[in-house]
């Protein structure tokens, strides 16, 4: 068997005292603060304390039965994290749930910050969940734009553990928080267990520089845990890399953790770019073993087609259909999650498996 070969050499990151000390004061900009110097400077301390030693999960307990290291100290933050992603397939396994859906928003544009007016999307996508609700479907909404306009909303981003070994990405990702470094206030503990949760998934996005919006690209990127992640941190000591690489030579088995769900698209632009971004999140979609609805569920399109950007709610008002084919979308995307459950409709590549080399 190929030896685990850890490839190290980049540049250090370490910062000085001061430097720390700078940076972490820009938080503090506000005159307000100006009084609070005194304590400013316990907390900062406490700060570099947490920075210089590395404590990246302050707080942990044993792992306990069903780890592969019983005694290994796991976050409590992951274990939350966890627990929460087992109580939604839980409820996703329940016959007697009503199926659910999970409506994302993908457009960062909000009327509670700078851009000082709602998204094309969200109006998208309250068309999209009234479709849902007549059907008698439960929704999830998750709107995105709350990234940009809500205190607290961050989705750090991936640091790209599977390069080093697929074994290394944890699911759910233990990445963050990372306490010492301030990559607190992490979303996606708790988008995780929305996506475990529902049958159907329906992502409406706008087109920004032929791809997907910030926001929505940074959870496509945490998402990665949920396309082969190993569940049990402690079977790699944390993130032992050595470990990690020993154990995916040994055979990585690639759990496909949201596998079987149904999915549908909206990609809407205004010049170019749309197709592109919806084969892209068509391709993602299915490389992770979830399922289109159909042809009818997957749409690109162009609202307001290079008019000014000033009119272009008033184009979606007019452009009915449009609205419609999200509306049929929506519809589409019910009627599979509907079939599936009840045993009509099933994945046409089912009991098949990948011959490619793992």
């Amino acid at each position: 068997m190929t030896e685990p070969d850890v490839r190290k050499g980049m540049p250090p990151v370490k910062l000085s005292r001061d430097e720390f000390e700078r940076r972490y004061r820009k938080r503090f900009a506000d005159p307000v603060f100006q009084s609070m110097q005194t304590e400013l400077a316990t907390i900062i301390a406490g700060a570099w304390d947490a920075y210089r030693h590395s404590r990246k999960a302050p707080v942990t307990r044993k792992a306990g039965p069903g780890f592969a290291d019983p005694d290994y100290d796991l976050a409590v933050d992951w274990l939350s994290a966890r627990d929460a992603i087992d109580e939604a397939q839980r409820r996703h396994d329940d016959p007697n749930e009503a199926p659910h859906i999970l409506l994302i928003n993908g457009s960062s544009r909000s009327e509670h910050t700078c851009p000082g007016e709602m998204s094309k999307s969200w109006r998208m996508v309250e068309i999209a969940e009234a479709a849902f609700r007549e059907m008698g479907l439960a929704v999830d909404v998750l709107d995105l734009s709350r990234l940009t306009s809500e205190f607290g909303r961050e989705i750090h981003p991936c640091k790209s553990c599977v390069s080093t070994s697929m074994a290394l990405c944890h699911w759910p990702c233990s990445c963050y928080p990372n306490h010492s470094l301030g990559q607190t206030d992490d979303w996606m503990n708790e988008i995780y267990p929305l996506w475990v949760r529902a049958h159907g998934i329906m992502i409406i996005s706008p087109v920004n520089w032929y791809q997907t919006p910030t926001g929505l690209k940074a959870m496509i990127d945490r998402l990665v845990c949920a396309d082969g992640g190993n569940p049990d941190p402690t079977s790699t000591h944390g993130k032992t890399a050595s470990e990690a690489k020993a154990l995916e030579l040994k055979g990585w088995p690639y759990p496909k953790h949201l596998r079987g769900r149904h999915f549908g698209i909206v990609v809407h632009g205004d010049s170019v770019g749309a197709e592109t971004c919806r084969r892209f999140l068509a391709d993602w979609l299915t490389d992770m073993e979830l399922i289109s609805a159909g042809g009818r569920a997957e749409i690109d399109g162009y609202v307001g087609y290079m008019k000014p950007y000033a009119t272009s709610h008033r184009d979606l008002d007019e452009d009915r259909a449009f609205q419609e084919q999200v509306r049929n979308v929506a519809l589409a995307l019910g009627a599979a999650v509907d079939l599936a459950r009840t045993g009509h409709l099933e994945d046409p590549g089912k009991g098949l498996e990948d011959p490619r080399p793992k």
